[in-house]
């Protein structure tokens, strides 16, 4: 094929998370390279399994993440429809060619019939093939029951984009279920059937599937059909690198990674990463640069291991490196709901201050509460302190006095508020850790606030010395 055409093709089944994202990734990136075309497909034969609302959330999930598809469920195209369940009548047809072709049969066992026959293969030790009880009978088929693949075991070797050159033994190729007596094909089926009447160039899919190819390649030789590059990804793994990332590790809904307040330019950047990168030392692309340098060939065969904590890296330097006027509109729905009504100035001198320690925008609202309403003395916080706890009210209050008559006297700019914070601690003879996180406490309530200075400044001298009175008033 001279033109690149690639699909991500999920089940609506349920969100879709981290493995399913790095899929249609890896699959628009090679699509967009190559000035080729991206199709979205849904693969919803599993009806039993469908998660209600799970097309519409897909959709939407690839939107948000500007991962744009050429062709699509509700974008059409030239090999319309694009959902697997309105396609019912193309896999007759494809069926009917393997049965005109000998290649397929009528299944007539019950469930209990296949369960004994895999109970004695259990017995004799030996793995269980279907085509070893291949009935005789050559039953008109009528859609009642399944229809059965008629395999032609074999060895094969196929070279795979991400694993290499692999091989396999004729154990491993057996009759599989084509179409079921539900009338929906199976995943077996339907993905190879779809995947040559869209002209698909590339195949990418995860390791779970790669036992099953011997028979994807049996099929594709029973249909006289070109094999499209085939490229097998590695599991994402969870936080420990042992077993293979589940919703229990703490993965997330796409969507809901956005909604916390994750730039869409870092997740890209992060799950672009898992797995491959460009042989250099570099952590963060941009789209663009994922386009130019993106390659199967430098896709690990190995697991790559799912770190939040180095998402929240990337997004927060992602965050630190944007301009006041992007860092504004980027965090505008984050503000706690005592921020309404604050000026726009004043909220850019806050974000100023809380632009290093922000990893994710919706942090936005804890961080900054204290610079829009008076927030209840928290005894609490003197108490669990280390070194304030042992020092007496009488000296605590002493100190605070200190210093609101200090502060009184400022002009509250950053730099007059620094000196006389360092006269105090000459004038009190106390550590910063003392001085400095006492009027910390009282002035945000808080243990950790941004730059103790720059936060009395942009607080303000009435706010700055009520707020210690009261925790005076406190003790």
């Amino acid at each position: 094929m001279t033109t690149v055409r690639t699909r991500f093709a999920p089940s609506p089944t349920g969100y879709l998370h981290v493995g399913g994202v790095r899929t249609a990734l890896f699959a628009w990136l090679i699509a967009r390279q190559n000035h080729g075309q991206f199709i979205l497909r849904l693969e919803d034969t599993d009806q039993q399994r469908e998660f209600k609302g799970a097309k519409e959330h897909l959709i939407k999930s690839l939107q948000a993440l500007g991962l744009d598809y050429d062709e699509g469920p509700d974008k059409g195209g030239p090999f319309a429809p694009y959902i697997q369940s309105e396609r019912l009548e193309i896999y007759q047809q494809w069926a009917q060619k393997l049965i005109q072709n000998g290649r397929a049969y009528v299944d007539p066992y019950s469930t209990s019939e296949v369960q004994a026959f895999r109970q004695q293969a259990s017995l004799a030790k030996k793995p269980f093939l279907f085509r070893e009880h291949r009935p005789d009978l050559g039953a008109a088929w009528d859609g009642t029951k399944p229809l059965r693949f008629k395999s032609d075991p074999k060895a094969y070797s196929w070279h795979d984009a991400v694993m290499g050159d692999l091989s396999s033994k004729p154990e491993a190729i057996d009759d599989f279920i084509l179409i079921k007596s539900d009338g929906f094909p199976t995943y077996n089926f339907a993905h190879i059937v779809d995947d040559a009447e869209m002209q698909i160039s590339h195949v990418m899919r995860g390791q779970e599937f790669l036992p099953s190819t011997p028979n994807y390649l049996n099929l594709y030789e029973a249909l006289g059909l070109d094999r499209p590059i085939l490229a097998t990804l590695p599991h994402i793994l969870g936080p420990d690198g042992k077993k293979k990332l589940s919703k229990r590790d703490g993965a997330k809904d796409v969507l809901e990674y956005l909604e916390l307040g994750y730039l869409v330019e870092s997740l890209i950047s992060f799950i672009a990463t898992l797995g491959w990168n460009d042989g250099t030392t570099q952590e963060i692309f941009s789209r663009e640069e994922l386009v130019e340098k993106f390659s199967l060939k430098r896709v690990g065969k190995a697991g790559a291991q799912f770190d939040e904590r180095r998402l929240n890296w990337i997004n927060g330097n992602l965050i630190r490196s944007m301009d006041i006027h992007k860092l504004y509109q980027s965090a505008e729905n984050y503000w706690p709901e005592s921020a309404r009504g604050a000026t726009e100035s004043y909220k850019k001198a806050i974000l100023v201050l809380v632009q290093d320690r922000l990893k994710y925008f919706s942090e936005l609202s804890d961080l900054t509460a204290f610079f829009f309403e008076d927030l209840p003395v928290k005894p609490e916080l003197i108490a669990q302190h280390k070194q304030l706890s042992s020092l007496d009210h009488v000296l605590l209050k002493q100190l605070l006095s200190s210093t609101k008559a200090s502060l009184q006297e400022s002009d509250f700019s950053v730099e007059d508020i620094t000196k006389r914070l360092n006269d105090l601690l000459s004038a009190t003879k106390q550590k910063p850790v003392v001085l400095f996180s006492l009027i910390r406490i009282a002035t945000t309530q808080s243990p950790a606030s941004p730059g103790l200075a720059e936060s009395l400044s942009v607080l303000g001298r009435a706010k700055v010395l009520d707020r210690i009175q009261q925790q005076i008033d406190s003790l």
